[in-house]
């Protein structure tokens, strides 16, 4: 052949090595490193207790184990939907949910909008840092700092109301007033840091449209209307696909630390029973069966959710 198209050969080995798959290469082993740290995380203490599901279908006794328990199979499931106090507990549970829900998801958005549309950074910088420092509020303190301040006899709402004449009301022995000190204590710890995803997504929303919009002549709440709503809005969707998901989940501890004798009828939450049931009562079986239940019920909530989102919006998880 002509000297300038001379054919250049390759040895077997080269060709073979570059026919070969990619392999894990040694250089990035922190890399594989950090990803095996979460992984192996999950595995142990989210999928390895799965197992554990089958105790709801055992008489499970401590002794002979889940593989040596005796089978019921929907025994306990028959046990809780139909016992009298499970009617009460699911309900308390949705409507605590649907409560938190309808109140608390609205508000982060309106935050981040409010915080976006500010003119003076240190005052919307000073406004995210007070809304956010809640968040690392532990759950017991909030509780101890919501006891103290509702107190009836050194309580700052008490010692307030009373300079109208009103008389002390003890928040906490009010079945009415549970699920509105539950909530809203929630919203006023949880919606600044919430707050940050619409933040996030609000920075990426393009400043041309927001130009033309004020060209055209668009107020500033036509804007957040037609402009900073709409580009938000595959995040807000899948933000309330997840809030949807978690009505049934209501998380137990703060239920818990807020719970007494005169409240108990408002206050007993599917997750507050599984553990009275379960650990006090030690009967294993009904209470698995009965945190199976919540969860099944969160997951059809969230495909139904899911769903709903993509028939109307077209934004789905999946």
């Amino acid at each position: 052949p002509h000297p300038l198209f001379k054919v250049r050969r390759f040895p077997l080995k080269t060709i073979s090595r570059a026919l070969r798959p990619n392999r894990i290469s040694n250089k990035n082993w922190q890399f594989w490193l950090i990803i095996a740290l979460p992984i192996i995380y999950a595995v142990i203490f989210a999928y390895v207790p799965m197992t554990g599901i089958v105790i709801a279908f055992q008489d499970y006794s401590l002794r002979k184990g889940p593989f040596g328990s005796r089978f019921v199979g929907l025994k306990h499931f028959e046990q809780f939907l139909l016992s009298p106090s499970s009617t009460k507990v699911i309900w308390n549970t949705l409507v605590i949910g649907f409560y938190s829900l309808l109140a608390g998801f609205p508000i982060p958005i309106l935050l981040a909008l409010g915080i976006n549309e500010s003119k003076l950074p240190r005052f919307s910088k000073t406004v995210q840092m007070v809304t956010y420092i809640p968040y690392f509020i532990s759950t017991v303190v909030l509780v101890g700092m919501l006891m103290q301040m509702s107190d009836l006899r050194i309580g700052i709402i008490n010692k307030f109301i009373g300079l109208f004449g009103i008389e002390p009301i003890n928040f906490f022995g009010e079945p009415k007033l549970f699920r509105g000190l539950y909530v809203w204590s929630g919203i006023w710890q949880s919606a600044g840091y919430s707050a940050i995803i619409y933040i996030a997504a609000l920075s990426g929303v393009s400043k041309e449209l927001k130009e033309a919009a004020m060209v055209d002549g668009a107020s500033r709440l036509q804007r957040i209307v037609h402009v900073d709503l709409p580009c938000i809005r595959p995040t807000i969707v899948t933000m309330l696909i997840f809030s949807v998901g978690g009505i049934i989940s209501v998380g137990f501890d703060k239920v818990y630390l807020m719970q007494n004798d005169l409240n108990l009828a408002v206050s007993e939450v599917i997750s507050t029973f599984v553990y009275k049931v379960g650990l006090v009562n030690s009967d294993y079986g009904f209470s698995t069966a009965s945190g199976l239940f919540q969860s099944l019920v969160a997951f059809i909530l969230l495909i139904f959710a899911n769903w709903l989102a993509k028939r109307i919006t077209e934004t789905s998880l999946w």
